[in-house]
């Protein structure tokens, strides 16, 4: 992965003055003890006694800074001994413990990383190549629902698999559109869009908040009505850690039926698997907004012969028999039975789509760590026309050819044509088929694998070219990809980020520029793909 270089931290004689004269001495024998007294003194003098900061800030000579920081890493690639590690943890339980990390990063000029879930694919919300601290925030996954106004207030902290729990607690005719994975941060998956299976209903986690509180850069925690419009526009899709800690989110839920209908079918190319996706092309995004179906595209070998198979996989906000009458209507080259159907209640539809079986307790969206992790790669991509047989066949062929790699299409229409693309920073709107996910996983240690994986996906991914949108070809925030750009400098110029802003963002990037150069002028919430801000870049110009 291409990294910047940046220089070094520098602790300042007065930043020392604040240590104690005995802090100075013990620094003759071992100045890390110094740095992390330093630090301390720091937050605790910037934060509530109680609970104390010091409880709950993890240096690597703690015994838990190793878990700790692991704990929420979902990519294996940054996992390594040789990965850049934080110079300190901090779990905040109170939002005084983020107040002070923003003042002490400024103090001892380091860089601070926000973590919710962890599941940022190219591990930006935990890594990063200058001396830096993480903010994790598993401590604050407070929900609150209200199922008399039909909002919760979510913290930033909690998991989507939290989140569904708690709203079927409250009701069995409410639901929130969000993604399918349980162990998701909100916090990262609000921010950046948030799509999932009822966005066709209903559109993006993004664009059903009507609330948040965050931390900006200069210490203060703001609302919706003291931060105002732009900057709560700016944080619905364009990435929160840009412009803040976001500390909580407020969300309109949804009504969902007492019955939704499910399915999984898998057609391979003897079955037909090549017409059959050809045709899904054209109904996807035009069917009732009512239903999502999704295609997951794998090679795989049968009897030594190499082939594709397509996987269908299926939520119907109402219940089989309506699903099945438009499916004969619609969509019947797919061959839905009866049989394939399953009825049950939302909740337990989230159980389906993450692959538990059926008689799974709905605990189970509690438990905060996935099944075992593994090293991968994502990207990401939006198909405007639909691809013809004959460049299905090819893409078959380099998907056999390289063996891993897989792709993920999931229709977009219905709601999300609705909305305009600058509603919200999250542009890919109206005119957009379906989104292509490329995945590639593995479980090999070592710079072969690493190599050889990252070849397959690149590969994959430029073959698709010509199929996928043009000028620019996007991508989707949350599936994060510094293969198309990233700040070489942490005061990013604007040339140099509208690389990968514009793919990101379209149009929209200009507006997420101005709303930066406002909110945190001297850039103090940055990273590899943070928006850059202009009155920043103008500073180090002159300099």
């Amino acid at each position: 992965m291409k990294r910047s270089k940046r220089y070094p931290a520098v602790f300042t004689f007065l930043s020392l003055l604040l240590v104690s004269p005995t802090l100075l001495c013990i620094s003759m024998s071992n100045p890390h003890l110094l740095e992390e007294s330093s630090i301390l003194q720091c937050l605790s003098n910037h934060s509530v006694a109680s609970p104390p900061i010091s409880s709950i800030t993890y240096f690597p000579t703690h015994s838990s800074y190793s878990s700790i920081l692991q704990s929420y890493i979902r990519n294996l690639r940054f996992s390594s001994p040789t990965t850049p590690k934080p110079l300190f943890i901090v779990v905040p339980s109170h939002f005084s413990h983020i107040q002070a990390s923003i003042i002490c990063c400024k103090i001892h000029g380091l860089e601070l990383r926000i973590r919710s879930g962890g599941h940022d694919y190219d591990g930006l919300s935990y890594v990063s190549t200058v001396p830096f601290m993480i903010v994790d925030m598993f401590n604050l996954r407070s929900i609150r629902v209200n199922i008399e106004d039909e909002t919760a207030w979510v913290e930033s902290g909690a998991t989507l698999g939290e989140l569904f729990y708690t709203i079927a607690l409250n009701s069995k005719i409410h639901g929130f559109p969000a993604g399918v994975c349980p162990t998701v941060g909100v916090g990262g998956h609000f921010s950046g869009g948030g799509y999932g299976n009822m966005m066709r209903k209903y559109g993006l986690s993004t664009d059903n908040i009507v609330d948040a509180k965050l931390v900006d850069a200069s210490g203060k925690v703001l609302d919706r009505e003291s931060m105002g419009e732009d900057l709560f526009w700016a944080i619905r899709g364009g990435g929160g850690a840009s412009f803040g800690v976001i500390l909580s989110w407020k969300i309109k839920l949804v009504s969902v039926p007492e019955i939704v209908t499910v399915f999984k079918l898998e057609k391979t190319l003897e079955q037909g698997a090549t017409d059959i996706v050809h045709k899904w092309q054209y109904v996807a995004d035009k069917i009732d907004e009512n239903l999502f179906i999704r295609v997951v595209l794998l090679p795989y070998t049968k009897m030594h012969v190499q082939s594709i198979k397509a996987k269908f996989v299926a939520l119907f906000l109402g219940n089989a028999e309506k699903l099945i009458s438009l499916m004969n209507e619609r969509f019947p080259e797919l061959g839905l039975l009866p049989e394939n159907c399953v009825e049950m209640s939302w909740i337990e539809s989230i159980l389906f789509w993450s692959n538990y079986p059926k008689e799974t307790s709905l605990e189970v969206l509690l438990n905060r760590q996935p099944k075992p992790e593994k090293y991968l790669k994502k990207k990401s991509d939006y198909v405007q026309e639909p691809i013809s047989k004959e460049n299905l066949e090819g893409i078959w062929k380099k998907m056999i050819e390289l063996q891993r790699p897989a792709l993920t299409l999931n229709p977009y229409g219905g709601k999300m044509s609705e909305i305009s693309e600058s509603e919200t920073p999250f542009p890919h709107r109206a005119g957009n088929i379906y989104k292509i996910q490329y995945s590639v996983t593995w479980k090999e240690d070592g710079v072969e694998a690493l190599d050889r994986s990252l070849d397959q996906i690149t590969r994959l991914y430029d073959y698709m070219t010509p199929y996928v949108s043009k000028s620019p070809r996007s991508s989707y925030l949350n599936y994060r990809d510094v293969d198309i750009g990233i700040n070489e400098d942490g005061n990013a110029s604007y040339s140099e980020a509208m690389i990968w802003g514009r793919k990101y963002f379209k149009e929209n990037f200009d507006r997420l520029v101005q709303i930066k150069s406002m909110v945190d002028a001297g850039n103090f919430f940055r990273y590899e793909q943070s928006i850059p801000s202009l009155a920043s870049c103008k500073t180090r110009m002159a300099e």
